[in-house]
């Protein structure tokens, strides 16, 4: 199904994924500007910057394939969209600003803290993209796996961005209710949601060419990645409830309409209590 050469990938190998590593700290390191952004906008250009590394690596040794160019580019846009879009959100946007500043997120954090922290995402991120990473490592051939992966990747993305897109217009139209317009009629965090797709994808590209152990980094970044969304959600839902509990459309809205995952039955992640 593809080629596998055992040599040049036991020589390749430290070498590739530790510069992988080194792509990913350098598009988290301006979490040392705002700790937050280690999660936030760090996160994008980590992902974008792997992405990039993935191209070059593959033009310059003549190994990259179709499917795994378009692999990389997905990376590439999936970071540059979202975190330019975060970026922007948290320079401009005063309500955010005074949002962070109430949670504490703002505060100056010990730079030992952030270095632990740096750490961390560098690793996360990198085991976070290794599908791809082993794709490109293990000089994989293309095939339906990846480009079923490249389908679920470009759905995703235009599914956060239209997400972001449609609440950004709901709250410059009302700035002071929930946003319960397209497709936030499907689902409460349709963003999260298309976030948790875009990983899934991810891991679908990845079949037939990851082998034996890789599938282990390649499935516990997966799963750290859906409970950080669903964490996520969590904590949306809190922030909703109190901001919104005791309106009646509200209610309705929320106890109609799933928070994460389309078409299911779980409105809540947690018991909601409104006095």
């Amino acid at each position: 199904m593809f080629h596998l050469d055992p040599a040049y990938v036991g020589h390749a190998w430290p070498t590739f994924m530790w510069t992988v590593l080194i792509f990913a700290a350098i598009g988290c390191f301006m979490g040392f500007f705002e700790f937050v952004w280690f999660m936030s906008v760090g996160y994008g250009f980590a992902v974008m910057c792997i992405g990039l590394f993935h191209l070059i690596f593959g033009l310059i040794n003549g190994s990259l394939t179709v499917a795994t160019g378009i692999l990389s580019v997905l990376f590439i846009i999936y970071g540059w969209r979202l975190g330019g879009y975060l970026l922007r959100r948290e320079l401009k946007n005063a309500n955010y600003k005074k949002t962070l500043e109430s949670t504490g997120a703002a505060k100056r954090t010990p730079v030992f803290v952030s270095a632990v922290m740096w750490i961390i995402m560098m690793f996360l991120y990198t085991a976070q993209t290794s599908a791809v990473s082993y794709r490109v490592i293990n000089q994989s051939k293309d095939n339906v796996w990846a480009w079923i992966g490249i389908v679920i990747m470009a759905l995703a993305i235009i599914g956060e961005a239209t997400a972001d897109r449609q609440k950004s217009a709901a709250k410059k139209e009302n700035p002071h209710r929930f946003c319960d317009t397209g497709l936030f009629k499907i689902v409460r965090c349709p963003n999260y949601f298309s976030e948790i797709l875009f990983w899934i994808g991810v891991a679908v590209s990845g079949i037939g060419s990851v082998t034996g152990k890789q599938w282990i980094v390649v499935l516990i970044a997966l799963v750290t990645i859906i409970y950080v969304m669903y964490n996520s959600a969590q904590r949306l839902e809190l922030r909703q409830e109190k901001n919104y509990g005791l309106d009646p459309e509200y209610q309705k809205y929320s106890d109609t309409v799933p928070i994460l995952f389309p078409f299911t039955k779980q409105y809540h992640t947690m018991k909601v209590y409104r006095d």
